[in-house]
């Protein structure tokens, strides 16, 4: 099983990797699913990916529950949205598009119950 997850969560990575330059594809959710599966499959994969330079901070934040930039939640919620119009647009039968905006609710109301880390000025 924990090699199982460390393949889901090495994936998850990759495609982590490929949101940062695809606008449509959108990186936190799948940066949660690697940390998720890292947890349970690698600890060292975990320890990883929490101190890499480029994710680490902003999962330590959301791991932390200390919160999530505001840029982020905006784009995630954007990128979110548009994603499952466009395949609610898409697909045919009623309960997906209903299973599909159920998903987006319900990913939407954790994303705004969640902190919103505050800009820090530096000076």
């Amino acid at each position: 099983m924990k090699i199982l997850l460390n393949i889901i969560g090495s994936i998850a990575v990759v495609l982590a990797i490929l949101g940062v330059f695809l606008p449509l594809l959108p990186t936190t959710p799948f940066l949660l699913l690697a940390s998720a599966c890292f947890v349970r499959g690698s600890e060292r994969m975990h320890r990883w990916l929490l101190n890499n330079r480029v994710f680490g901070e902003y999962l330590r934040n959301i791991e932390g529950r200390r919160g999530m930039p505001l840029r982020g939640k905006v784009i995630t919620l954007l990128v979110l949205w548009i994603s499952l119009g466009y395949s609610m647009y898409t697909v045919n039968p009623t309960f997906l598009k209903l299973l599909l905006g159920a998903i987006g609710i319900g990913v939407t109301t954790f994303l705004l119950r969640m902190k919103t880390l505050e800009r820090t000025v530096q000076e």
